[in-house]
């Protein structure tokens, strides 16, 4: 029958529970032996004297080691032990065997995966030491599954956070760059907004009686593909095209007789009063932080290299790239359509007054890139189609700006058309007696129609100026 004894394990803390070993043998002077052996080292000591009393107490009892003897009538050693490693898988086995018979030993080896197997008789220093190791290597072996098993559950937690870590980072992410695309929309609309209204306020001086249409629109064309052809950055065009627009803005107080004439015709009071102009222009666009730069190159926009312009007398490289482009093109397109002098300029005899000027009044690099980009043909001219009005469609997309006869603003290029104000500028064309060509974006055409791009549909060179 099986018997237990409990000895209090000696330096064992009080509230740790003793290592249980379970001695198995059916002859009784051998359990004796093992136990007093085993009793002086603060084990807790488990008896049966067969295999199958061992086998009934390790269902009731958690067993750290098994010594079993090989030699048992109905279930020899080898038998138990691999019942117990079935059974109860973290317990360790240990067999005494005397036994020459090494065919058993194997068996016990193989099935029942023994840690070691000790000859009888036995030394009792020997048997002590490898229980030890025994018990220690099972410590070992269980810290370790134990590490092993915190350690994959915390990589699966890690990895479980990761992904959750994943997942909202990717989910920021988008919303990230949900709103950059919101706030790049916005500021697309602002900044166009803001062209829109440039754009506007350029052609307030276009709206005075006698004024010139379209010179600051042309003007500002002119000037940005000749910062381009002397390629200069984005933000410096967008600079250049905007004072181009706005150069002639410090004008917007003088008397009508004033902007119904050529600048030559000036008196000498009148004359005064114009070369005033380029500073009271930058002083209209001091409040917007944006057009400081803008501002800057309206008041130098009528200085010249060689030091003898107005209204500071800047010479060379005082005077800003931008204004000494703004200055070639304004001066171009006044001499071509009349602005500053009785008489009208062909292009080719405007380009010789700017080369005759080269180094005196006009910057030489400049010149030669005005010159370069009036043989250029405009890139935006080839994405855009002449539609009449009459042939508008909902969806068109609006190539250029739209002007009216005395150069205001009517619509602003990217404008998409619907039925309503297709219907307003059938309107206007009819109430006005225009025939007006509009240039549409070709990708935004539903067909293409029988129109050229440069515009040969039946429509004047006064027409096309204002679409």
């Amino acid at each position: 029958m099986p018997d237990v004894l409990n000895p209090v394990p000696a330096g064992a803390a009080l509230d740790a529970p003793p290592v249980t070993l379970m001695l198995v043998d059916d002859e009784a002077s051998v359990l004796s032996a093992l136990r007093r052996l085993f009793r002086t080292q603060g084990y807790r000591i488990l008896q049966a004297t067969s295999g199958a009393d061992g086998l009934a107490l390790l269902q009731q009892e958690t067993v750290d080691l098994v010594i079993s003897d090989m030699r048992m009538p109905e279930m020899d050693g080898a038998q138990f032990l691999e019942r117990v490693r079935s059974q109860s898988p973290g317990t360790v086995r240990i067999l005494l065997t005397g036994y020459a018979d090494i065919s058993a030993t194997i068996a016990a080896i193989n099935c029942g995966e023994i840690h070691r197997y000790i000859a009888k008789p036995w030394d009792d220093q020997d048997l002590l030491l490898v229980v030890r190791e025994a018990l220690t290597r099972r410590d070992l072996e269980q810290q370790n599954t134990r590490l092993l098993a915190l350690t994959q559950s915390q990589n699966q937690a890690l990895a479980e956070l990761n992904q959750g870590l994943e997942a909202r980072v990717k989910s920021r992410t988008a919303e990230i760059e949900q709103i950059n695309a919101m706030l790049n929309k916005a500021y697309e609309e602002l900044n166009q907004n803001f062209m829109v209204a440039v754009t506007v306020f350029s052609g307030l001086m276009e709206m005075r009686q006698d004024g010139i249409a379209g010179h600051s629109r042309r003007v500002a064309s002119l000037a940005r593909r000749t910062a381009v052809a002397l390629k200069l950055d984005e933000r410096s065009q967008q600079d250049i095209y905007l004072a181009a627009l706005l150069h002639d803005i410090g004008k917007i107080g003088f008397p009508d007789k004033m902007l119904g004439k050529p600048v030559s015709t000036y008196s000498p009071d009148e004359m005064t009063r114009y070369r005033k102009h380029p500073r009271e222009g930058e002083a209209a666009l001091m409040p917007l932080a944006q057009l400081q730069t803008v501002g800057r190159i309206v008041r130098q926009h009528h200085e010249r290299l060689d030091g003898n312009g107005f209204p500071d007398g800047l010479a060379g490289d005082e005077i800003l790239i931008g204004a000494r482009i703004v200055s070639a093109a304004s001066d171009y397109d006044g001499m071509v359509h009349g602005g500053l002098a009785e008489k009208c300029f062909s292009p080719d005899s405007a380009l010789r007054a700017l080369a005759n000027g080269a180094g005196t009044r006009y910057d030489p690099r400049v010149v030669a890139a005005l010159e370069l980009a009036l043989q250029t043909p405009d890139p935006s001219e080839s994405n855009d189609l002449a539609v009449e009005a009459s042939d508008l469609k909902p969806g068109m997309v609006l190539a250029r700006d739209l002007l009216s006869p005395k150069g205001s603003l009517l619509l602003a290029a990217g404008y998409v058309f619907d039925a309503r104000v297709i219907r307003q500028v059938r309107d206007f064309v009819g109430s006005e007696g225009l025939k007006l060509a509009l240039r549409i974006r070709k990708d935004s055409l539903p067909s293409a129609p029988a129109l050229t791009s440069n515009g040969s549909n039946g429509t004047s060179p006064q027409d096309k100026q204002h679409a």
